[in-house]
């Protein structure tokens, strides 16, 4: 791959059809072709929703069996290498998209945080067409960077953009009915040695931890417990794994033409995204995003041991996000496939040597007694 962003194209393309995700101006939303071909984003403002400005709490997360992703207090500074690849799959048509900045700031025009490590990352999965993927592809990113607090209060600013973009597809939806549709929307943020990931959906981000995988986003699958209740609560029903029969997503950007899913006032269908964060050290080494076609054939830790092995062997996280796809290819997943890997180190992941175990022996009152007279017997 050229260049060290790239804005919702695919390595080995794949275009769809229709219309311009925003329709409220003719040149609102497109995007930039390069001289490589590579597709960048027009910088262009957006009118702010000051009523969807959200509040996030303080978190204290535990990952997966009991792990906390915790400040160890050091003072690593992550070397930033990513790649990304992208693949129909069985699909009749492409409805993913990704985003891919490795320098965040610089490619939004802004000179905050400029002397720190900032990238950028998404994966949008998109259902009943790929109008809401490509839209929250180019805004989101939009309206975090074009917040005034950005990046003091990031946590509450991500959650906003969430919010946001979901309501402001609602207004280019009603506008142009043919925009129609949802996405599922996962995103990292790298800010120093700060990593946040928000998540509305079933993408899954997963962070390699010295080998170990350590789950940085949850699936917002209908028949979980905790989404179940919330879905129940605000008027919706569960059917075979499917929110109201007919979504088997929990949470979801757009939609909003689904009956009894979203309206003005709420609906079991939630935009809200679920935010976790970790601080990286030297033991951080890569971080893999993928859709849900990944992880319908891959468990996170045999995710991780895949790709650890891959780039051991290359060091290339555009090979290994291509080595992923292509092996999930192989374990026949069946929907659209897309991977961003993430590397936060220039080295290639080290060996590990397990330890040897310890091995404490004792010998029981009985077994000393027999040893000693065994002995006695000897020096008789």
């Amino acid at each position: 791959m050229k260049g060290n962003d790239e804005f919702g194209c695919l390595d080995n393309p794949i275009t769809s059809e229709g219309k311009p995700p925003n329709p409220r101006t003719p040149s609102f939303g497109l995007q930039s072709p390069t001289t490589d071909g590579v597709l960048k984003p027009c910088k262009k403002s957006l009118v702010r929703h000051p009523s969807l400005q959200v509040k996030s709490k303080a978190l204290d997360i535990a990952i997966g069996n009991g792990y906390e992703v915790e400040n160890r207090g050091s003072e690593f500074t992550p070397i930033i290498r990513s790649g990304a690849w992208a693949d129909i799959g069985f699909r009749t048509r492409m409805e993913d998209v990704y985003l891919r900045i490795d320098d965040f700031t610089h490619d939004y025009g802004l000179k905050k945080c400029a002397d720190v490590p900032n990238a950028f990352y998404g994966v949008f999965d998109g259902h009943g067409g790929k109008h809401a993927a490509d839209f929250a592809c180019y805004h989101l990113p939009r309206f975090i960077v074009e917040d005034q607090n950005f990046p003091e209060e990031i946590e509450r600013i991500v959650a906003s953009a969430f919010l946001q973009t979901d309501t402001a597809f609602a207004e280019a939806c009603a506008l142009d009915s043919a925009l129609a549709s949802g996405a599922t929307a996962l995103t990292a943020l790298v800010l120093g040695r700060m990593l946040v990931v928000a998540n509305v959906g079933d993408c899954r981000a997963v962070l390699c931890r010295r080998g170990k995988a350590i789950e940085m986003s949850r699936d917002h699958k209908p028949n979980c417990n905790r989404e179940r209740k919330r879905i129940e609560a605000l008027g919706g029903s569960v059917y075979d794994g499917y929110l109201n029969g007919q979504l088997n997503v929990a949470r979801a950007l757009g939609d909003w033409h689904i009956e009894g899913m979203k309206d003005a006032k709420g609906g079991p269908l939630s935009a809200e995204p679920e935010l976790m964060t970790a601080d990286l050290t030297e033991e951080d080494e890569f971080l893999i995003i993928g859709c849900d076609g990944l992880w319908d054939v891959f468990r996170s830790q045999n995710a991780v041991d895949f790709a650890r092995r891959r780039l051991q062997e290359h060091n290339d996280p555009a090979m290994c996000s291509k080595d992923l796809v292509d092996e999930a290819l192989k374990r026949k997943s069946e929907d659209n496939l897309t991977v961003v890997v993430v590397c936060f180190q220039s080295n290639p992941p080290p060996n590990l040597v397990a330890p040897r175990a310890r091995v404490r022996r004792s010998f029981s009152a009985e077994g000393l007694r027999e040893l000693q007279s065994l002995l006695d017997g000897l020096g008789n």
